[in-house]
């Protein structure tokens, strides 16, 4: 018989791609890690007495994280693990007119979104205008005088500095797998690793996100639904007694 052990350590996790087994993320930032699940079981019973019990399936297997301080590839898993970079932002800026009769305009602004107005009055009075080429020409010329600022609302293509997932109904997220590692600590102190293998672990599509400038920091869950792989593995736990590799 094994020492009694008690844990209170989060688990370090180690996340591959299942399809290719290439890792994908190594995550040290938890709060909370959890895993568990379930399965039904089915009586056979005599005279309405439970007599012989039968364990289904398991159905209910999940590992979640918890975590403050969390890599963008953690939200990725939630798309398809795929990170572009390139982005179509709306801005605000107030911008000077240095030519009477026109505005220029940042390089990347979207044909078609672009709105200016007076300063101090965005988004009320327009002034009406064409965009192209980069610069802003109003139908009244008068409207944009040298020297003064407009405040402009636009949208720009940006393609450097960028990081984008996108979350769309033909995106979904891939099968990973899964070790959590954690360590033990018996009645003598003395520490034992041990470790939780998920073999096919299918993050769900689901985010909760809440910013607040109050309280404690924001708190994102991805929670991982257990799957069973080709070879019939789900999960395993393993302790290290020996953790030279």
């Amino acid at each position: 018989m094994g020492r009694k052990k008690a844990n209170r350590e989060v688990c370090d996790v180690h996340i591959n791609v299942l399809s290719t087994m290439a890792p994908y993320l190594y995550f040290d930032y938890a709060n909370t890690t959890t895993m568990g699940f379930s399965a039904d079981e089915t009586y056979a019973k005599a005279r309405g007495s439970k007599k012989i019990a039968f364990s289904n399936p398991i159905d209910n297997g999940s590992i979640t994280i918890e975590a403050q301080i969390t890599p963008f590839e953690l939200y990725a898993m939630l798309s398809d693990g795929t990170i572009d970079n390139e982005a179509v932002i709306a801005r605000k800026k107030t911008i000077e007119c240095t030519t009477a009769g026109e505005l220029a305009l940042p390089a990347g602004v979207q044909a078609g979104t672009v709105f200016v107005y007076a300063e101090g009055e965005f988004a009320e009075d327009i002034i009406e205008g064409t965009y192209s080429a980069g610069k802003f020409i109003p139908t009244n010329v008068t409207d944009i005088e040298m020297g003064k600022s407009y405040e402009v609302g636009y949208c720009i293509l940006k393609d450097t500095g960028v990081r984008k997932i996108s979350f769309r109904n033909d995106k979904n997220p891939r099968d990973y797998y899964i070790t959590m590692k954690t360590v033990e600590k018996d009645e003598d102190d003395v520490v034992t690793p041990y470790i939780i293998i998920a073999y096919k672990a299918k993050p769900k599509k689901s985010l909760d996100l809440s910013f607040s400038s109050e309280g404690d920091p924001a708190t994102i869950k991805i929670e991982f639904s257990l799957l069973e792989d080709k070879n019939g593995n789900i999960i395993d736990m393993v302790e290290l007694t020996n953790d030279e590799d």
